[in-house]
């Protein structure tokens, strides 16, 4: 494969002999990082290197990717195949070409065989095979945190239609069908009465879909607990946000969770760091999280799904943290010491833009422009998407200094009111500009 323009490296070592470039990508002396992945995630990654002088060597499926678009050091290729994984894990920097400092993901779906061969070739993968196969299928996941005594909901692995049967009736039909691999926001994941569940086995299975179930549990709200973790293990926590989810995908996220009990907080807290330490996490890790009742009518919690990147309920750390989930994770992955995690607001909330059905007329800076003159308090965040009717095109980071309810309450509704905007190029409560 032809490296793009814009590589700093090509495909064979023969670009050794080349001129260094006289604008090159990467600071002298400084580390560098190769991210899989072109996403949002990878573009505010490289927004954070920037920023404490690192720099992000991206391995990207296309030119006009949203984290391709922003960074320099830029290699085409496919995650899936190893010979790409290999180029983009060596870096001209400094004169020479030489290996990368570290690699990391904006998502987890890297074949664990080829990081394991990127480690024998002695690349720095952050976090590393053995951890990332609980991100990557979640029935070894679920094992691994049953074994590590993590509260999980009774689940069992789904091989014919007699074993979905056989657990509909021990769960008393409260049936979750989870697809192993690959789901994520809402996709991979169904619900079937007992009448529908045989054929939804039987057709998943023969299509090649690897299954399990769960018991569904009875929903209180959604929670998230966030960590960083370094490979030298120091760990800090942010506070545990509650994430509102439409249609399976998260549309808010409010830090810290309002009128949550000071005990479940720290367990929930408690029990992120624990995971990251059991199953060697490095870098910043989501542990997602049901919050539901016991039969005493007390609130407990279970864990839903672990992301082993940064993630969307931690995009509120950019503007309502010490320190950043991205700046965080960077930091991780190479070992630094990490920072504080305290938040900087008494309350932050993070709302999602997601596409309407259609695009309005107006030009999109021209939405941004309204809403900073409404909320010159908020901050948004672009990923340089084109549009598509639900699709995350960026997102709104609102602080609020008032903790009370009727604070979150206000806040929650500026962010909500400054993402409708710039979707729908309308005020939803009737606001006039004068």
């Amino acid at each position: 494969m032809t490296a793009p323009e814009n590589s700093q490296i090509n495909s064979d070592d023969a670009s050794a002999d080349r001129p260094v470039p006289a604008n090159p990508a990467h600071a002298p002396g400084m580390p560098v990082v190769t991210v899989i992945g072109d996403g949002q995630l990878a573009r505010m990654m490289q927004t954070a290197a920037i920023e404490i002088g690192q720099s992000v060597r991206l391995l990207a499926g296309s030119r006009d990717s949203s984290a391709a678009q922003i960074c320099r050091d830029v290699e085409l290729g496919d995650y899936t195949d190893l010979e790409d994984l290999r180029r983009a894990t060596r870096v001209r920097a400094d004169g020479t070409i030489r290996p990368v400092d570290a690699v990391t993901f904006d998502h987890e779906h890297v074949p664990t065989e080829h990081l394991r061969a990127l480690q024998a070739d002695g690349i720095s993968v952050q976090p590393g095979p053995d951890a990332l196969v609980n991100a990557q299928d979640k029935l070894v996941m679920r094992k691994r945190l049953r074994e590590i005594g993590a509260p999980v909901p009774p689940f069992m692995a789904i091989e014919s239609v007699e074993d979905a049967i056989g657990f509909s009736e021990v769960v008393a039909g409260k049936v979750c069908l989870k697809a192993r691999r690959g789901g994520y926001d809402g996709h991979g994941v169904w619900f079937p009465d007992a009448e529908e569940l045989p054929a939804l086995v039987d057709k998943l299975l023969a299509d090649g879909v690897p299954l399990m179930a769960e018991k569904k549990v009875d929903l209180a709200r959604e929670l998230s607990a966030m960590c960083a973790r370094t490979p030298s293990g120091e760990v800090k926590a942010w506070p545990v946000v509650e994430s509102v989810q439409r249609d399976g995908i998260c549309v808010e996220a409010i830090a810290p969770a309002p009128g949550l009990d000071d005990g479940l907080a720290s367990r929930a807290r408690d029990l992120s760091v624990r995971v990251a330490e059991e199953l060697g996490v490095t870098g910043v890790l989501a542990v997602e999280l049901f919050e539901t009742r016991d039969a005493a009518g007390q609130p407990e919690i279970f864990v839903n799904e672990l992301a082993m990147r940064p993630h969307n309920t931690g995009h509120w750390t950019q503007d309502g943290s010490a320190t950043g989930q991205f700046e965080q994770h960077m930091r991780a992955v190479l070992d630094y010491p990490l920072g504080d995690a305290d938040p900087t607001a008494a309350v932050t909330v993070m709302a999602n833009t997601l596409g309407a059905d259609e695009d309005p007329d107006m030009p999109m800076k021209d939405r941004f422009a309204a809403v900073w003159r409404r909320f010159p308090h908020s901050k948004i965040h672009w990923y340089g998407k084109g549009y598509r009717a639900g699709r995350k095109l960026g997102h709104v980071n609102v602080p609020g200094q008032d903790g009370s309810p009727e604070g979150v309450a206000a806040t929650r509704r500026e962010a909500d009111l400054a993402a409708g905007y710039i979707v729908n190029a309308v005020w939803a409560d009737g606001y006039v500009e004068k």
